[in-house]
């Protein structure tokens, strides 16, 4: 009788720990899946890629004089229901966005999470900051490591003004960007001061 009870108390705990990995595993969010609240409070960004030229009214990319390349740092503060406010400072080819050697918090946007945790993120600066207001950064994103991590690619970039290496494209009206960048953020845990 021993060994019958000792087989189901093994099965028992064997059914429970399974159950609690699961759903250890899924974040606890809507039964295992992710929503906008899945993305609540700060995390930290870095970026990195390549802004190659303009894209034309062939949906071809007209290159610039010379490529540019882009680092970023961002705090992206996310409120749970679809916004977020962000600060940021970043280098293009070489030198500070705009010429502001600090963070620029002239931005705000807005984001989707879709129950299997892929998603959207649009960046619009505001007037105030380094970068002209109306310069927006859209996102495809995937949200990992139950709502910890968030890694995403560059689907559209608009500028404001500028024009392609051979004059072809100028901006206004062609004013989308062809890059290549991607993001990753990782949640902000603060364990105390030292």
């Amino acid at each position: 009788m021993k060994i019958k009870h000792s087989s189901i108390a093994s099965a028992a705990a064997v059914v429970l720990l399974s159950l609690s990995g699961a759903a250890h595993a899924d974040g606890g969010h809507d039964g295992g899946h992710c929503s906008n609240e899945t993305l609540r409070g700060a995390f930290g960004f870095i970026g990195h890629g390549v802004i190659l030229g303009l894209i034309g009214d062939d949906g071809q990319v007209h290159p610039y004089a010379s490529p540019s390349i882009l680092d970023d740092v961002a705090l992206v503060t996310f409120d749970g229901v679809g916004h977020f406010t962000r600060t940021d400072f970043g280098v293009i080819g070489g030198l500070p966005k705009g010429g502001q050697t600090t963070f620029n918090p002239n931005q705000m946007g807005a984001y989707t999470v879709h129950h299997d945790c892929t998603g959207t993120m649009k960046i619009i600066y505001t007037a105030g900051g380094s970068v002209p207001a109306g310069v927006e950064t859209d996102l495809n994103i995937v949200v990992a490591s139950d709502g910890t991590l968030v890694e995403s690619v560059v689907y559209r970039a608009v500028t404001v003004a500028g024009a392609s290496a051979d004059g072809s494209v100028k901006c206004p009206p062609n004013c989308q960007q062809g890059v290549q960048e991607s993001f990753e953020g990782k949640k902000v845990s603060v364990f105390g001061f030292r």
